[in-house]
């Protein structure tokens, strides 16, 4: 059967992902008909999951209902004790703890927008998210209150810190345990779907993070894309009665403040009953012991962290078999690594999808068959998103021309918060233009060939040039500045940057760094720094030449 009768058959009328159309936000949209009405409704039917595992961390164990149990007990306090209301903003900054998850339960339930904010994020960039963003409370760990505390001093912005250990905490900040207490129920909110849910910060193209505002609507979408898209699966390849049926769980390895971290992994995981496997840090031996001791059935990261684990050296001496789905999003992955994770894991094979913090991480995906014989298309999308490639004319163009990509459905975000300039450039009459260039094969699947916008891609992170050179420019040393990538064979680009000094003026690559270390994330840091003594190559409309630097010093 192909993907497009099996896509058919799923969401055709009577089906439990039977699409319909409905008035979004003044535009007529399609949508799933029998979408939960908003993410309260989505917890609440987690609760039937009951003392099932749901976050296995460093030894602890919380099952569905410890964790509505705790989230409950946060809604109250935040309702009770912190005043907090409909549409006012509660961001979490923390490293991937269990607290994320019940804090995000916890804000989101009471109508609360919860706030996600970079836990790499330097004291500037956070500075600027929790006051564009306007946040009332903030969840954090021990890191975050540091590097926030004279933010949330100047903005009356509360504090509750999890793991807050012995040592008292400075005024305005309050222990999770002293908040957070089990047995005090959930308040009572009635959500429009169309209520503002989430914010999350997407690197800035002009030097700073915009914010990412999601409806429930759009949140609950994108999850019931990916439950779609697993049935459509089912359809296509029903599962071997030679390969054992096991209960799903996943393995978190990226950021819960990155979209793909929080939708799909994170909220699939809380919607359809999986155990949910936090890493503290990355480490793909670590992660081989995880998947062999929880019979990790889902593997969703960035390629790097595929590469990482099928080259890990004792690879052979764990028993992976458990594995049925090993791949993500946040970059494509290289033919040839697509083809080594098919053949290492056995029971199991790659995918990708194509999602961004504007889709809700949901778009066109290429899983089984299909991604081995397309390995560098990022495949099809479910018929509750329209893709199409437009020329600069915004006219639609036909299979094998090359455009830019344009989405269309409900899991779009509603725009940028506070940002209406931004919002304009990119959702136009409903559709988002992605910045990407690509085309479609004569089989309709979709390729992705370059990008519109100035991004490098490093490890699945999305690095704007234009903000990195910002912070370059506050260098007295610099006269010119040019970021771009270069290619890397595991991280799939790394951050480099062509300089001219001012006159005179002197500067060691590593001494750049380390000032840029304490302005931007390490992440964004070059790690190629090339200073040359001729201007940078310009166009004729004065823009840097970047490609024609890329080539020249790659």
């Amino acid at each position: 059967m192909t993907f497009e009768q099996a896509a058919a058959a799923v969401t055709a009328a009577g089906q439990v992902f039977e699409i319909t159309t409905a008035d979004v936000l003044g535009l007529d949209t399609k949508v799933w008909k029998n979408s939960p009405p908003n993410m309260r409704a989505v917890f609440a039917a987690a609760r039937m999951h009951g003392d099932k595992p749901f976050i296995v961390y460093e030894g602890e164990t919380l099952s569905f209902i410890d964790v509505m149990a705790r989230a409950d007990a946060l809604g109250h306090s935040l309702v009770h004790t912190y005043g907090v209301k409909p549409g006012d903003r509660v961001a979490i900054g923390m490293r991937n703890y269990p607290e994320w998850i019940i804090s995000f339960i916890g804000a989101v339930s009471i109508g609360a927008i919860n706030v996600s904010l970079n836990s790499w994020w330097t004291a500037d960039e956070l500075d600027f998210a929790l006051k564009d963003s306007g946040t009332t409370v903030l969840i954090c760990d021990r890191e975050r209150l540091a590097l926030c505390k004279g933010t949330l001093d100047t903005q009356g912005i509360k504090a509750i810190v999890a793991r807050a250990g012995n040592t008292p905490l400075p005024d305005g900040a309050e222990p999770w345990d002293a908040v957070v207490h089990v047995g005090n129920p959930l308040p009572d909110r009635a959500i429009d779907p169309d209520a503002d849910a989430t914010i999350l910060y997407t690197s800035g193209t002009t030097g700073r993070p915009k914010g990412a505002v999601s409806t429930h609507r759009a949140v609950i979408s994108a999850l019931m894309a990916f439950a779609c898209r697993g049935a459509v699966d089912l359809v296509r390849r029903p599962p071997s009665p030679d390969v054992e049926v096991l209960p799903p769980a996943f393995i978190l390895i990226v950021p819960l403040f990155h979209v793909t971290g929080s939708v799909p992994v994170m909220l699939g995981c809380l919607l359809s009953g999986a155990k949910l496997v936090i890493m503290y840090k990355w480490d793909a031996g670590t992660a081989l012991e995880i998947i062999q001791r929880e019979k990790i059935t889902n593997f969703v990261g960035v390629p790097t962290q595929s590469w990482d684990l099928v080259h890990h050296p004792d690879f052979a001496n764990f028993d992976t078999s458990s594995l049925r789905a090993v791949g993500g999003g946040g970059a494509p992955a290289p033919a040839a690594q697509v083809d080594l994770v098919a053949r290492k894991i056995k029971k199991g094979g790659p995918q990708l999808g194509y999602g961004m913090t504007e889709t809700n991480a949901y778009g066109p995906g290429n899983n089984g068959p299909d991604y081995l014989n397309h390995p560098t298309s990022t495949g099809k999308a479910l018929p509750i998103m329209d893709v199409v490639i437009r020329d600069d004319d915004l006219n639609d163009l036909p299979s094998g021309e090359r455009g830019e990509i344009w989405f269309r459905g409900p899991m779009l975000i509603r725009g940028y918060w506070g940002n209406a300039e931004a919002t304009a450039e990119t959702i136009i009459d409903g559709w988002l233009r992605t910045g990407d260039i690509g085309r479609f094969d004569a089989d309709g699947f979709l390729y992705i060939e370059d990008r519109a916008k100035d991004m490098i891609l490093r490890g699945g992170e999305n690095i704007y040039g234009a903000e990195v050179e910002s912070a370059i420019y506050t260098h007295p040393a610099i006269h010119e500045a040019a970021v771009f990538g270069l290619p890397h064979e595991r991280l799939g680009e790394e951050v480099a940057c062509a300089l001219v000094l001012r006159d005179g003026a002197t500067l060691d690559p590593a001494e750049l760094r380390t000032y840029l270390a304490e302005r931007i994330a390490s992440f964004k840091v070059p790690a190629h720094v090339f200073i040359r003594t001729e201007p940078l190559p310009r166009n004729a409309a004065g823009k840097f030449l970047k490609r024609q630097l890329r080539d020249e010093l790659s």
